[in-house]
């Protein structure tokens, strides 16, 4: 029996539900929400093998109740309270786990609804978890689709040998809530309730203790940065998204850039090649990165816990690349990022804790916020690159719906960026996933953009 199975107890007047403040990411993220983009988080992992209903029901509900902090709505307020208030509830106020009926555009269908329909933050958890069934064919919602295009190899659109009956799970998270990694950890308890194998985290690769590199010059953050040059928009609103899987890029053994290096620089050499095409003069590129320095265990807070970094390019850096030129821009890559991951700076940096102090009503700030964030357009950095990295946990769910041997992750693309990068690596693959607003881009500009990524993925892979 669920949870929301269960009998109402009758054993005296019920306590009041806690309440917690909204933390400063939350309460930045609730001031700016747009119907037209939604902020959600969209996981999608594929399973060779079916999953059972009604015990993948079981086993979701006490993963909730192992990570109780996830079991949240926005309590009710008044205009001229101080503060946005997380109500935390005792058990789900829905049934978070859904099977869509299958069908040929089951995939393609669950991925318009994870860019298209946030969970509710009035409900308890601001989650949905989606369940498709496949079996068959390759469907054609996964060799090629209107919101998302997945490519195995050198052809994603010839037929494919039937497959065994698979399963594809799609997490929709409310980033207002809470972030992918954590929603991951939620999910890998959920794996191990259903399938009885362990899911603990593999350990994190041991790296030799590094004295912070001294800062260098970069462009200043007081000048613009360049956007995302306009490709073909499209006349409906939101967001499009394209997933593609790819070889993981081969760096030579000790080599003093990360992978995360690597894929930095393919982002902002894309980027530059794609501007050039569209006429846009060079100017500086800033590429948001997420750091996230949460345990992976079951102690991992869950919420919004990463920390956003900025790091710079200049136009010179990224113009028509030699290979030759590629070891020393990895390197100080590899530099960059390390200053910037040891700088201690909280999450949303200085100004974002000072327009969250609860020293006025909040819908006052609400208002100021917006403003602010418009004025401030033309300084947002160019796109955001998150890279998950290798997924820590098996996501085994047991003999019959085996291990997760792909998994996509996708983050908010509104404007001003309108374009972000969410990678992440299975069973030895790269998995990519572009998502961007269609007010800049088109599902053909998203392929486009694909391709110019896997070449300059390529171009990393130098041998010193």
């Amino acid at each position: 029996m669920t949870a929301l199975q269960q009998p109402a107890r009758a054993e005296g007047p019920s306590r009041p539900p806690v309440r917690v403040p909204f933390p400063v990411v939350d309460e930045v993220a609730r001031h700016c929400l747009q119907e037209e983009e939604p902020e959600t988080v969209h996981i999608e992992v594929h399973l060779p093998g079916p999953l059972d209903e009604a015990r993948l029901r079981v086993a979701f509900a006490g993963a909730l109740g192992r990570h109780p902090r996830i079991l949240m709505r926005e309590a009710p307020g008044r205009w001229y309270r101080r503060r946005y208030e997380w109500e935390l509830t005792a058990e789900p106020d829905v049934e978070v786990v859904t099977f869509p009926a299958p069908g040929r555009d089951a995939l393609r269908n669950a991925r318009t609804r994870a860019l298209t329909e946030a969970p509710p933050l009035s409900l308890s958890p601001p989650i949905r978890l989606e369940v498709v069934q496949r079996g068959g064919p390759v469907e054609g919602s996964e060799a090629t689709d209107a919101v998302g295009e997945t490519r195995g190899g050198a052809s994603a659109a010839t037929a494919e040998p039937a497959r065994p009956l698979g399963s594809v799970l799609f997490l929709t998270i409310n980033h207002t809530a809470l972030d992918g990694p954590a929603c991951l950890r939620v999910l890998a308890t959920a794996a191990e309730l259903y399938g009885g194998r362990d899911n603990s985290p593999a350990a994190a690769p041991v790296r030799a203790a590094e004295t912070p590199p001294p800062p260098e010059e970069t462009p200043s953050n007081w000048s613009p940065p360049a956007r995302v040059a306009a490709g073909t928009p499209e006349p409906s609103p939101g967001n499009g998204l394209l997933v593609t899987e790819l070889p993981l890029p081969h760096r030579p053994k000790g080599s003093p850039y990360t992978v995360n290096d690597q894929l930095m620089v393919t982002t902002a050499l894309t980027i530059a090649h794609w501007n050039r095409e569209h006429g846009d003069r060079p100017r500086p590129l800033r590429i948001t990165m997420p750091v996230d320095d949460r345990p992976r265990d079951a102690t991992m807070p869950i919420g919004n816990g990463t920390r956003l970094v900025e790091v710079s390019f200049t136009p010179e850096e990224l113009a028509a690349h030699a290979p030759a030129d590629m070891p020393a821009l990895l390197h100080r890559t590899a530099t960059r990022t390390r200053a910037l991951k040891s700088l201690p700076r909280p999450q949303l940096g200085h100004g974002a804790a000072l327009l969250t102090a609860p020293v006025a009503p909040v819908a006052w700030r609400a208002a100021v916020t917006r403003g602010l964030r418009r004025a401030a357009a033309p300084w947002t950095s160019t796109t955001l690159l998150s890279n998950i990295g290798r997924i820590p946990y098996p996501l085994d769910f047991g003999a019959d719906a085996g291990r997760a041997h792909a998994v996509w992750f996708s983050a908010p693309a509104r404007m001003p960026r309108g374009l972000t990068v969410t990678t992440a690596s299975t069973a030895g693959r790269l998995h990519l996933a572009l998502r961007w607003s269609r007010a800049l881009l088109s599902h053909g500009d998203g392929a486009h953009l694909r391709d110019l990524f896997e070449h300059y993925l390529h171009t990393t892979e130098v041998t010193s």
